[in-house]
């Protein structure tokens, strides 16, 4: 069996942040009227962190505190990097648990989809003034030595694509260009609408605007060979604009467990949404691109859309992209970022994503303790009994066994004191289907598989266990049962999660093996 000597995600400050109060009656704006600034978060932190990984915490020792502070995911970003470094952080993330055992955390690589970015530039940087008239050139004499002149673009089609009136974002949007003249094959005349200090290799966004670009690229495909090679958890799959785009992925990943979350980060994607949802393993609202894609305006309300159908669906969420930006300078967040994290959370994200912050920036571990801490905070500031019901409403809970299970398991919790809820699962499906009606008390996963206790870091509330005794088919399978239960229960209590005297409810199947999941008991820790 497995067992660590300490939490890596769970920082119990006093009793309260774990003894969860019963949710209340009513209306979600009753509930919220009565909120106490000065209340302690009433249960364990569920919204899971993703942390991308660069050169500022690739080492053994940073890896051990941003585990100890909260992350649950580590994310490579293959825009940047070789397969060599990338490599070096798996590595890395494996040593770190040899020398400080904990929770598992999955392995994500986010690969560079079909983006576009401007060529180097003579001196690695270029003021152009605003109202200036230049081109965005085709031409690879340009690639490595723009000038005011002329600005090389990676997109061969950007003349085909453009026409006059369109505009062009360089740079996050912040030089906005208008385009004059299609050059064909040459590329497009454009204007400058602001000043701007460009400098290498920025990214280019071409709004409203289908790109005639493979979804796919070459680089990607040898990513995601990458990916099965280093046998990671999941990809977040990038400008994925159709279903389609899936399927490709799918068939490069082959018959590996990998799970494919799809990134929104276009008008296109957007619009395609619910056909993506479908085929994908859960979404990311990468806000980044799709601000510059969309009106800065509208963002929220796609933020809002995409997450709220993917809670319907029961696939996780992920809310990405500067959360906390200014703590890679500063120590603390702004007030306005603050709020943003616990609006993605009181959205309903199963998981918040940091980037620059922890890869690059200068307070990693202290970025991923103030994300934790807001997240406990929104999530005890949500009125679950309102929240299941009306999820309960629009779901159902009939459509199988275990999802039927699941949602009786989520109800009994909200109407008895009951602390947690323990699945004893294979592939976790059961767990999934639990969080998926958003109990308000922790699911702590309970599986052999390693794999299952690392990808259920995606749906929010799931606490993976992993049993290390292999079931033994001459042995009664209730005491196998009952085996793995009492195990769970000493883990709990070992990080406060329960104590004697605290109800549980316990999610369990008849027999061996996945899909049998059909028994709901309630019981007391002793």
């Amino acid at each position: 069996m497995t067992s660590s000597p300490t939490d890596s995600n769970v920082t119990v400050h006093s009793d309260s942040r774990v003894r969860c109060k019963m949710p209340p009656t009513g209306s979600r704006i009753s509930w919220v009227s009565q909120l106490d600034i000065d209340a302690t978060p009433a249960c364990v932190r569920k919204t899971s962190i993703i942390c991308t990984i660069g050169p500022k915490t690739n080492n053994v020792d940073s890896l051990i505190e941003l585990r100890k502070a909260g992350m649950n995911i580590v994310r490579m970003n293959l825009s940047h990097g070789s397969h060599e470094y990338h490599g070096s952080v798996v590595e890395n993330v494996r040593r770190s648990f040899e020398v400080f055992p904990g929770r598992p955390v999955a392995l994500a690589l986010d690969t560079k989809g079909p983006e576009i970015r401007s060529g180097e530039l003579e001196g690695g940087v270029c003021l152009i003034p605003k109202d200036h008239v230049f081109i965005l050139t085709t031409d690879e004499k340009y690639r490595l030595c723009g000038g005011l002149e002329r600005v090389f673009v990676d997109y061969p089609q950007i003349g085909e694509t453009l026409e006059p009136g369109k505009l062009v974002y360089v740079d996050d949007g912040n030089l906005q260009l208008e385009v004059l003249e299609s050059l064909g094959s040459q590329g497009v005349k454009v204007r400058a609408l602001n000043s701007h200090k460009l400098l290498n290799r920025k990214g280019v966004n071409l709004p409203y605007t289908k790109v005639l670009i493979p979804s796919v690229s070459e680089k990607d495909k040898q990513d995601l060979r990458f990916a099965v090679e280093q046998k990671m958890d999941m990809v977040f799959a990038s400008f994925i604009r159709k279903p389609e785009d899936i399927h490709e992925i799918r068939k490069i990943l082959g018959d590996s467990k990998i799970l494919v979350i799809a990134k929104i980060e276009n008008h296109e994607g957007v619009k395609n949404f619910d056909a993506i949802l479908e085929e994908a393993d859960g979404i990311m609202v990468a806000r980044g691109d799709l601000g510059i894609e969309i009106p800065p305006q509208k963002v929220f309300v796609a933020q809002k859309m995409m997450i709220a159908r993917a809670n319907l669906k029961g696939k996780p969420a992920i809310c990405a992209t500067q959360m906390l930006e200014s703590m890679t300078q500063n120590p603390r967040p702004t007030r306005a970022e603050a709020s943003d994290v616990a609006n993605a959370v009181l959205d309903g994200a199963d998981c918040v994503m940091l980037s620059a912050e922890t890869a690059s920036g200068n307070y990693p571990v202290e970025t991923v303790r103030t994300m934790a801490s807001i997240c406990a905070e929104a999530e005890s500031t949500i009125a679950y009994l309102p929240l299941f019901e009306e999820l309960r409403a629009l779901i159902g809970c009939a459509e199988n066994v275990t999802e039927t299970i699941a949602c009786s398991a989520v109800n009994a919790a909200s109407e008895t004191y009951v602390q947690a809820i323990i699945v004893l699962t294979t592939t976790g499906g059961t767990a999934r289907q639990v969080a998926k009606f958003r109990p308000q008390v922790p699911i702590i996963t309970v599986t052999r598989e390693d794999l299952t206790a690392r990808q259920i870091h995606l749906h929010r509330g799931c606490y993976p266990l992993v049993w290390k005794e292999s079931h033994d088919p001459q042995n009664e399978w209730q005491g196998d049962v009952d085996g793995r239960f009492r195990w769970a229960i000493s883990e709990a209590k070992r990080i406060n999660l329960l104590k004697t005297g605290d109800h549980v409810v316990l999610i369990q199947g008849a027999r061996a093996g996945h899909g049998h999941t059909n028994t709901l008991r309630i019981l007391q820790v002793e």
